[in-house]
């Protein structure tokens, strides 16, 4: 175990870097707190470069559990809370919090295997909604998530607690060109169906079946122009209160459960 007393310490300064985007991708690092995530990513084999703890953890039956579980790791630092409040931005910490590394899903996964479902992001800013799309996309055995132009960076301190541990066991595959990536999906026999409010289909009506592609588009704009211009379909959710329309996280949800639920039933 290693013991670190100052917030100068170069890896303090390498965890609160981790909190931007850019040191994020840089060092191909992010940022993992509480005892479940930190657990979650060990059993799903992410790659664990540090563990910071403090006092606080082995206050609690389930931290002093949680560290005898791990004690015999040798990448274990002990720091003060003072110097963890630093590097923590959550309210209620549980006094524990990791960095490991990510890993980019091989779009060649996407076109070369059959029967794949698919969502499409297409610049969902906010934390919560991407959270909850990845973890509902575990939830419902989505095979991938594209993450498009414009979208919050998923391994966003926020954005990973929000998954609860999904993060580790959803292929996420990062793009840059919206247009030509949605051109290649369809080249390669995907279907491309397009969330959209005006001229759509109820969700229940399509087959999902084969290839086929999900999109949810910003939470204030919806899918881009472009992108309804290559749909082969666009989609809706029918709702029968008053509400005008659904977060995009939760309207995500309940289209992927539709396509669960029709491929259950042909497998």
């Amino acid at each position: 175990m290693i013991q670190i007393s100052s917030p100068k310490n170069p890896l303090i300064k390498e965890v609160k870097g981790l909190f931007r985007k850019k040191e994020r991708w840089l060092n191909n690092l992010f940022i993992m707190e509480g005892i479940k995530l930190i657990e979650e990513a060990i059993n799903n084999d992410v790659a664990i470069k540090n563990i910071f703890y403090t006092d606080k953890l082995i206050s609690t039956k389930d931290g002093q559990v949680f560290l005898k579980n791990i004690e015999h790791m040798t990448n274990l630092i002990y720091v003060p809370e003072n110097v963890f409040k630093d590097i923590s931005d959550t309210d209620n910490s549980q006094g524990v919090l990791a960095t490991g590394s990510f890993n980019v899903a091989n779009v060649d996964n996407l076109v070369d295997t059959s029967n794949q479902f698919i969502m499409f992001l297409d610049g969902i800013q906010d934390p919560g909604n991407m959270g909850t799309i990845i973890r509902s996309a575990d939830a419902f055995d989505i095979d991938g998530i594209i993450i498009g132009e414009g979208c919050v960076d998923p391994y966003n301190p926020k954005v990973v607690r929000a998954t609860m541990g999904s993060i580790f066991r959803i292929p996420l595959y990062f793009m840059n060109d919206n247009i030509n990536v949605v051109t290649s999906l369809k080249s390669n026999d995907f279907k491309i169906y397009a969330t959209s409010l005006e001229g759509s289909i109820p969700n229940y009506e399509i087959s999902y079946d084969n290839k086929f592609v999900i999109v949810i588009g910003n939470e204030s704009n919806g899918v881009s122009d472009n992108i309804i211009q290559l749909s082969d379909a666009l989609i809706k959710i029918p709702m029968m209160g008053e509400a005008e329309s659904l977060n995009a996280g939760v309207a995500a949800s309940i289209i992927m459960y539709e396509g669960m639920k029709q491929r259950s039933k042909k497998s």
